[in-house]
């Protein structure tokens, strides 16, 4: 506990805690946006690579539930309908992860904020983004390719993997279900790749061990506002909820 102090004042951990229930009652309520919400508000105190290091663990552990919460069958299932997501999500999170620290944090915000800020303001003012089924292979490609490339550098990949699910018009179930998965996988590859960078190291991990509680906390308060959801406002909710966090990417990045 001391080390844990020494590395992050006892004010900021409750902050840091009390952030990590906010961003798992989102994540419990629509399925993502916890390691968003995390590494956009843990890194306005905490430098950006102990605020990395913050959400890793704590997003393993809230995908591992959320993938699971209806029995590993159904899991698996979605593993089978969207196993080439996964996969190039995996190979692209496993390269960029390497390069941590090469590129201008800025420049991954921007270029994650910008087009998932104006897909889901278009989204909510009636346009819907359809996709054909001889394009859904390489849209699949492209999303996964991104999301993986971009969670690799900032532990968000949760934004274009949503709105290609959206895109698709997936049910609410199911997309929660898929994105657990999905998410569930990557995460377990963005720790064993932050093992190897040195992002999760002795001085950090006792801090991301510390989030998982809160962040479990917030995430079944978030799975019952879930429940309580029909298709059309979980969807609205959801778009919403990209526009917010896309806003605030770019404030971010715009703000250095």
């Amino acid at each position: 506990m001391t080390g844990l102090l020494d590395l992050v004042p006892l004010p900021l951990l409750v902050l840091a805690a009390s952030i990590a229930v906010g961003a798992g009652v989102v994540k419990g309520a629509t399925g993502f946006a916890f390691p968003m919400i995390m590494i956009s508000t843990l890194g306005s105190f905490l430098p950006p690579q102990i605020a990395l290091a913050a959400l890793i663990v704590p997003t393993v552990v809230t995908n591992g539930f959320q993938a699971f919460r209806e029995g590993p069958a159904a899991a698996w299932d979605a593993v089978r309908a969207h196993w080439l997501f996964v996969l190039v999500v995996s190979i692209c999170l496993i390269l960029s992860a390497q390069l941590v620290g090469l590129l201008d944090p800025r420049v991954i915000f921007l270029a994650i904020g910008v087009p998932i800020t104006l897909f889901a303001i278009f989204q909510l003012g009636g346009w819907r983004l359809r996709i054909t089924p001889g394009s859904k292979r390489k849209v699949e490609i492209s999303a996964a390719a991104f999301a993986g490339a971009v969670g690799g550098f900032s532990g968000v990949w949760g934004p274009p993997t949503v709105a290609y699910l959206t895109a698709l018009d997936t049910p609410k179930t199911e997309a929660v279900r898929t994105q657990g998965v999905i998410f569930g996988l990557s995460s377990i590859l963005l720790l064993l790749a932050h093992m190897n960078s040195g992002v999760l190291n002795a001085q950090t991990w006792p801090l991301s061990l510390a989030m998982v509680v809160p962040a479990l906390l917030g995430l079944k308060i978030g799975q019952g506002l879930q429940d309580s959801m029909d298709q059309v406002r979980f969807r609205r909710f959801t778009l919403i909820v990209l526009v917010v966090a896309g806003l605030n990417l770019i404030r971010r990045a715009l703000a250095g």
